[in-house]
């Protein structure tokens, strides 16, 4: 790993990294920082939060909708191909925007909807953002498995099968490890496009850090620093994803070998 990072391309990149932070902080204004810390921080744990349910959402619907795509019924295969050509041919920001003015604005119609415990969250925001966002991570994941699970040799789980193994048994322990294997690489820059996409949210007055930075320099006039202070946090979170799934490839691979 220290032989990786010390290539020359790198280092000659980390260390136009530290020459552009030090001329900005010399350069540039920051004093808005203490201000808005407090909201940026609220900020950016929605930005985790909406990430990481969305990311578990998304991906548990997934799995059915690959697996069925692969090798279910015409029944269960015919509906899954259906929403994931729609989810993929179609905008995520349109997206929202039908959840969150469509059943946003379908919901205060009904009474007993209003009176019932799930109102003071359904007249928010952020339910229909979390709706948009794994729907369409279940989406594009969800063709991502398809294909995975189709790349799995046929002979493997027919030998499986043949030793006795029940379906689940084989499903469990042959067929989904070996799928997930094949498909972290393309998960993980899923996941990153995944955070990339978080910013939209805020076009349906959810505050997460994207709007924070869009309030500063609404409220300061400060235009690029807010921005590069954003792109910094970003570049940072999409880091931490990569890093976690080339750790999650080595354990499966490990574990496969």
């Amino acid at each position: 790993m220290r032989r990786d990072w010390l290539q020359p391309h790198r280092v000659g990149l980390i260390a136009v990294a530290l020459g552009v932070m030090v001329w900005a902080g010399l350069a540039m204004r920051w004093d808005w920082i203490p201000r808005y810390a407090e909201l940026g921080a609220q900020g950016l744990w929605r930005t985790l939060w909406l990430l990481a349910l969305s990311l578990l959402i998304g991906f548990s619907m997934a799995l059915p909708l690959g697996l069925a795509q692969a090798a279910g019924p015409f029944w269960l295969a015919a509906p899954a191909r259906w929403f994931c050509t729609l989810i993929r041919g179609t905008p995520l920001l349109l997206q929202i925007w039908l959840i969150y003015y469509g059943l946003g604005s379908l919901f205060p119609q009904y009474p007993w909807i209003r009176q019932s415990e799930l109102w003071p969250y359904l007249r928010q925001a952020w339910p229909y953002a979390l709706l948009a966002l794994s729907l369409s991570y279940a989406g594009y994941e969800g063709e991502v498995m398809r294909g995975a699970f189709k790349s799995v040799p046929h002979g493997q789980l027919e030998a499986a099968r043949a030793y006795g193994l029940s379906r689940f048994a084989v499903f469990r322990r042959i067929w989904l490890p070996q799928a997930l294997a094949r498909a972290l690489p393309t998960l993980g820059g899923e996941t990153v496009l995944q955070l990339k996409a978080t910013p939209l949210v805020a076009t349906i007055t959810v505050i997460d850090i994207y709007a924070v930075a869009s309030r500063v320099r609404q409220d300061t006039f400060v235009i690029y620093e807010p921005l590069l202070l954003l792109a910094l946090i970003y570049l940072i979170i999409a880091g931490l994803i990569a890093l976690g799934f080339r750790w999650l490839e080595r354990r499966f691979t490990r574990g496969l070998a």
